[in-house]
């Protein structure tokens, strides 16, 4: 599907809910994906993707930037603690924080550095024991030992369950992030 197509369905989405418009972003997913497939989509206008690997990422996006531009690359895959380094440095966002752990090191690196990525909580809506997230019962609490130490939390992350509808997941998602007086996001 073209890139145009794409945000089309998207503006129609956001119209028919009543959303403002330009309250979704699209972010293109690159993992994976070809150079050359990514340099098409840039060459379109698109300027935010995801990455799920580091190493991947960050052989990519540095040469891609200086190339175009301001772009966003966030990522969207589990983020291992020894690489957090690399990633608060590359992304602009990671919308995979879902541990102590990986809290405590991205606010030491945020302290060290004086500024942070955009960070979002993933949150394991359908308790999927495969599936990393936070889960909907201990999710209040993360994001109260996240904010005391001063970590920016733009808002939650999920990715429903395979085969089951969407629709109650990001709900729960969108109340879980109201409750804890967040307003981004993010779904997969």
């Amino acid at each position: 599907m073209a890139l145009s197509d794409i945000t089309a369905r998207i503006t129609a989405a956001t119209q028919a809910a009543g959303r403002t418009a330009g309250s979704v972003t699209l972010i293109a997913v690159s993992k994976v994906q070809p150079l050359e497939r990514v340099v098409a989509v840039l060459e379109q206008g698109h300027r935010v993707f995801g990455e799920n690997y580091v190493q991947e990422a960050a052989a990519k996006w540095p040469d891609l930037r200086a190339r175009f531009g301001a772009v966003q690359v966030h990522m969207i895959g589990p983020l291992q603690t020894n690489k957090a380094k690399v990633a608060v440095d590359l992304f602009d966002a990671i919308h995979t924080l879902d541990r102590p752990s990986l809290a405590e090191k991205l606010a030491r690196l945020a302290q060290e550095r004086g500024r942070s990525p955009q960070l979002f909580v993933q949150v394991n809506t359908g308790e999927e024991p495969q599936k990393a997230g936070v889960l909907p019962a201990d999710l209040d609490a993360f994001v109260a030992t996240c904010r005391a130490m001063d970590l920016p939390l733009s808002g939650l992350m999920c990715i429903p369950p395979e085969g089951e509808d969407a629709a109650p997941h990001f709900a729960a998602l969108a109340g879980m992030a109201a409750r804890n007086g967040l307003s981004g996001l993010s779904m997969g």
